[in-house]
């Protein structure tokens, strides 16, 4: 069973500490979400009382797999995720994030009319809008999103939607909403599959190759409180089974959805 969650008793460098206020509450979120502060720092706030129901993913474990993603983001050294804890709040025990303000002018993930491929952008899949138009998904081509790519195989991210993606205005890419992430099943589903069948570079070999040496550490013992040992063993895989082909792999089964829906 995966543990129940908890405050962690030393806040890590950089986090806030004090009481959580908040100022209001995300209402397009699948699962309770609030946007408050802590010491005057702007934070997210997912409490596990307020966590959906889900069939394939035992109830009250959100929480846990939000931060252990961010855990894995800093093992690899891409700062992909922001600095995610589990805390306490007005609705109890849940995950407490530190918020990135996005440029709001930018769409690393975007849709645009049928085979209008922008200069700088890949294609992932055609298909038709809400007006039965014919469009085209696209997201960037830059180190920031295959670096975001690669991150969602191991954690085997089930949900990175357009609007997970966060532009910031020094160019970098921050990824949010891990709560399905660590499944021993392959749940990948995902806009970002535009770098299907290609060689990983030296940094991102290097960045798996530190996540695996981390994973036999003290990233391992980290992990093993917040998913279940199972959970562990798969993602341990899922890294050597990246560094042995080298390449990007592509959706491993037809029988399963691997876009998110909606992609935004």
């Amino acid at each position: 069973m995966t543990p129940e969650p908890t405050p962690v008793p030393d806040l890590p460098g950089g986090f806030p500490s004090g009481e959580l206020t908040l100022h209001g509450r995300v209402l397009p979120a699948s699962n309770a979400t609030f946007v408050g502060e802590i010491g005057g720092v702007r934070v997210v706030y997912k409490p596990v009382a307020g966590e959906r129901p889900l069939w394939d993913f035992p109830d009250g474990t959100l929480a846990n797999r939000e931060v252990a993603a961010y855990t894995v983001s800093e093992a690899l050294g891409w700062d992909i995720v922001p600095l995610t804890v589990l805390g306490d709040g007005p609705h109890g025990p849940g995950m407490v994030q530190l918020w990135r303000d996005e440029v709001e002018d930018q769409d690393p993930v975007d849709i645009v009319g049928e085979g209008e491929v922008p200069a700088g952008f890949r294609h992932v899949f055609d298909g038709l809008d809400a007006h039965d138009q014919p469009v085209s998904l696209v997201h960037e081509d830059s180190p920031e999103l295959r670096r975001m790519a690669l991150f969602d195989v191991v954690v085997n991210n089930a949900d990175r939607k357009g609007g997970h993606v966060l532009p910031m205005a020094d160019g970098h890419r921050h990824g949010v909403d891990h709560g399905l992430t660590f499944h021993v099943e392959n749940k990948l589903r995902t806009v970002l599959w535009g770098f299907v069948g290609e060689a990983l570079t030296d940094e991102e070999s290097e960045g798996l190759r530190r996540l695996a040496v981390a994973l036999d550490g003290e990233l391992g013992t980290t992990l093993a409180g917040l998913v279940t040992r199972e959970e562990l063993a798969v993602t341990t895989r899922r890294v050597r089974r990246l560094l042995d082909r080298g390449v990007f792999p592509a959706p491993a089964s037809s029988a399963y959805p691997v876009i998110p829906w909606p992609p935004f």
